[in-house]
């Protein structure tokens, strides 16, 4: 595992624009959707890692716990992609309301929708945009 490496914000956005191929960041408080968590991202949050010996080049990864993507997997964040993942987040709020454990009523409980939160859908969000980019 590579421990991130602190940088100033000029060198920070330097990174950013001579290691992402793909996209321009014109600052730091520039958004991603990544499509390999389904989190929007800034450059602030970022990981720059590597460069600490002449064989070591300096990389961009997803500041994500458990997510291994690069600027490749990173999009622009589009009104609809913005959109979409309000309307996931709030379906996801309203799904963990309290429902009760019997019909009478005996108690209640937080509804179990694991398989349809919010977390899973924004993956297959991102599988479909995935395959455009």
């Amino acid at each position: 595992m590579v421990l991130p490496i602190t940088l100033s914000d000029g060198d920070r956005l330097a990174a950013l624009r001579a290691l992402d191929q793909f996209r321009q960041w014109r600052s730091l408080d520039e958004k991603r959707y990544c499509l390999g968590c389904g989190q929007i991202i800034t450059g602030r949050q970022i990981q720059v890692a590597g460069g600490t010996r002449s064989d070591d080049p300096l990389r961009l990864t997803c500041p994500t716990a458990q997510c291994n993507s690069i600027p490749m997997d990173w999009v622009l964040p589009t009104d609809e992609i913005l959109a979409r993942v309000e309307v996931m987040a709030a379906e996801e709020r309203n799904a963990a309301v309290l429902t009760p454990v019997t019909p009478e009523g005996g108690g209640y409980v937080q509804a179990n929708r694991e398989h349809n939160g919010v977390a899973s859908r924004l993956r297959k969000l991102a599988f479909r945009f995935k395959h455009c980019f």
